[in-house]
């Protein structure tokens, strides 16, 4: 069977796995892992904001003062929260991004009380866990759908706030037709998310949206455009590095460029296979997918290198759409491998 990814859907992914590995992947994106450019070389510095991210301000509650290892719980949301808590800990994790939409079986918002709070805190506090992010990806900026998005999250981020979880993390929402990237960004993006930033910002809660490519972020001139556009410290990005290998985009610029405004970020790996490219072209198909980090492309320790020497003291959340591994067995392989950076 082929395993490799065939043109990206125009739908949100994070969906979960099919039971049965081998089947062929959701999602197809961008990037190559190019070499490393270093902040000095640039020329470039993160943002000028003095607060702390809300990864640092999560582990002065915790006690963790390092980089650590996650899991997004996209591939086994239909599961109950403490059968997912208990894989979590059988695959060495110490936190977990959860799915949290309306409805979600792990954690809904829309009827979410101090004292589910404090239940779900302590099934934590018995497994040593923590949540790095609450998370919701739909499209942000669909037509007609404003205001149940800013609902949800402002339900996402009261929950947060309950359970001292220091950011959500959401996607831009796909391009409307005959609209650029870059127009979105300035005209329909700020309209959307301009009443959920003030709301986290009251909540002490960061707001992170993802890179992936079919939404507006796409290359790095889309990064600069967003973060010039929101400038708000409390918003900034859940950083998938993944979605710039095939891109051929440089995966340590924004580590460099935005380092104050990654709160979280996504570990998923991406296979170029160079030879099939060659021959199908870069339009073609089959050329690359996503993987378990340490099966494809990117150098996990320059990049955590990279992360590090900028401030960053988060998660790296194991995003899972690697269809050669059940979910357990590509969690746990994905956190053996990189615990040592960490």
């Amino acid at each position: 069977m082929n395993a490799y990814n065939e043109q990206a859907p125009l739908t949100p992914p994070h969906q979960p796995l099919p039971e049965k590995p081998g089947a062929i992947s959701r999602r197809s994106f961008l990037g190559t892992a190019a070499g490393v450019v270093g902040a000095a070389s640039l020329g470039w510095v993160g943002a000028t904001t003095s607060t702390a991210t809300a990864a640092e301000a999560a582990q002065a509650g915790t006690g963790r003062k390092d980089i650590r290892v996650g899991m997004m719980t996209a591939p086994v949301s239909h599961l109950p929260l403490e059968a997912v808590l208990d894989m979590a800990k059988r695959c060495g994790m110490t936190a977990l991004e959860i799915m949290s939409g309306p409805g979600s079986s792990l954690i809904d918002p829309m009827n979410f009380s101090q004292a589910d709070a404090e239940a779900v805190k302590q099934k934590l506090a018995d497994r040593q866990l923590e949540i790095s992010s609450l998370a919701h990806y739909t499209d942000s900026a669909a037509p007609g759908k404003t205001d149940e998005v800013q609902a949800v999250a402002r339900k996402m981020i009261d929950a947060a706030a309950l359970l001292e979880v220091p950011t959500i993390c959401m996607l831009t929402g796909l391009p409307h037709q005959g609209v650029s990237k870059i127009a979105m960004i300035k005209q329909v993006v700020p309209t959307v998310f301009r009443p959920i930033v003030d709301h986290a910002k009251e909540k002490g809660i960061h707001v992170a949206v993802e890179n992936w490519f079919a939404t507006c972020l796409q290359g790095l001139d889309t990064f600069d455009c967003l973060m010039e556009t929101i400038p708000d410290e409390n918003f900034g990005l859940n950083y998938d590095p993944s979605h710039l290998v095939h891109q051929e985009l440089d995966i340590m610029i924004p580590v460099a460029r935005f380092s104050k405004r990654i709160f979280h970020t996504h570990a998923k790996d991406c296979l170029v296979d160079v030879q099939r490219r060659n021959y199908v072209g870069i339009l073609g198909e089959g050329w690359w997918r996503y993987v378990i980090p340490g099966y494809g492309d990117i150098r996990w320790g320059e990049y955590i290198g990279n992360l590090r020497e900028v401030g960053y003291r988060g998660v790296l959340s194991i995003e899972h759409e690697d269809n050669t591994f059940d979910p357990e067995d590509g969690f746990r392989h994905g956190a053996r491998y990189l615990s040592r950076f960490c």
